[in-house]
């Protein structure tokens, strides 16, 4: 499912900047750096701003970024956000096309799940024992490279280019995503569109 331009796998960590990130960056929480018009996605049940989660340069001389997004509300409770064509999460490039299934605003800040934090970027050193689904570190946050499912696969099944964009595993990301109960979410890119599909799978 890959392509000989996609990168390796390069492994996650999340470290907390002293300041807002507002470069075209790899980053999580704090604010998004919108490269075109903002595209704020909207909850399909609420209505409102879904939070920010990060965005992520993807590869190629072009500058383009992806951004990834999911609904939490403090006080209610929304179903679905594990969903890819839900309306309660998105993924999405700039540039690139918006999918059908969530309203989006003109709005260029937003709620997000915390502050800004850089990604740390590692190159995998690959060990036969990484297909153990015993092993530690099996589904810990990555960027390119092939995911490592806590379930079944659940590659999208629409037409398109699909690339493998990033495992998130609740275990160590920094902002109590509700994923569940210790959930990995998968982010997925059409090369072609710009379209994204977002979900999570929990134990």
């Amino acid at each position: 499912m890959t392509s000989s331009s996609t990168p390796g796998r390069q492994d996650l960590a999340f470290v907390e900047a002293p300041e807002p990130i507002t470069e075209p960056i790899t980053k999580f929480g704090g604010q998004p750096v919108w490269l075109e018009d903002p595209t704020w996605p909207l909850s399909a049940e609420t209505g409102r701003p879904m939070r920010f989660i990060g965005q992520i340069r993807l590869p190629g001389d072009e500058v383009r970024l992806g951004y990834l997004f999911m609904t939490e509300e403090e006080e209610d409770f929304v179903d679905g956000t594990y969903d890819p064509a839900g309306g309660e999460n998105a993924f999405f490039a700039q540039p690139g096309e918006l999918p059908d299934f969530y309203q989006v605003a003109s709005i260029r800040r937003g709620p997000t799940f915390g502050p800004d934090h850089r990604a740390e970027l590692t190159p995998h050193e690959h060990d036969e024992a990484d297909e153990d689904d015993d092993d530690e570190g099996f589904l810990r946050s990555r960027l390119w490279g092939e995911p490592s499912w806590m379930q079944q696969e659940e590659w999208p099944d629409e037409p398109g280019t699909w690339r493998f964009v990033a495992q998130i595993d609740s275990e160590d990301e920094p902002f109590g995503m509700n994923l569940g109960d210790g959930g990995v979410a998968y982010a997925f890119l059409d090369e072609k569109t710009g379209q994204g599909r977002f979900l999570w799978q929990c134990g």
